[in-house]
C-alpha cells in the first residue's frame, strides 16, 4: 500500500544528494544530526531521517527540503550505500514493502 518515490543521487564526497519525484516537506525543510533528534520532531522529513540513520551509522547529519534529501556520512559513499539510502527514501511512504 502507498506509492514508492523516484529517486536519484548525485555523490560529492561525503555529501550525497536524493532528488526525488514528489515533495517530502515545504520549502523551509528540516534537518537532523541524530535519529534521537528527528525522533523528537515528527513529520514526514523527520520519519526519513529516522530510517535513514537506522540503514547506515556512518551517516551523521540529514537535511530535507521540498523533494531533495542531503545525507552526509562520516567517510565517502560506496554504491552499496548509495542504494541502502535511495531504497530508504523511495520506500517512505509504502506501507507494505
Amino acid at each position: 500500500m502507498g506509492q514508492s518515490i523516484s529517486v536519484q543521487s548525485k555523490q560529492m564526497d561525503a555529501v550525497c544528494v536524493f532528488t526525488t519525484d514528489r515533495s517530502i516537506t515545504g520549502q523551509d525543510g528540516a534537518g537532523f544530526g541524530s535519529a534521537d533528534e528527528a525522533e523528537a520532531a515528527g513529520g514526514f522529513a523527520a520519519t526519513l531521517a529516522v530510517r535513514l540513520f537506522a540503514a547506515d551509522d556512518s551517516i551523521d547529519h540529514v537535511y530535507v527540503a521540498s523533494n531533495d534529501v542531503i545525507v552526509r556520512r562520516d567517510g565517502s559513499w560506496s554504491g552499496e550505500q548509495i542504494n541502502v539510502a535511495a531504497d530508504t527514501i523511495r520506500n517512505l511512504f509504502l506501507h507494505y514493502v
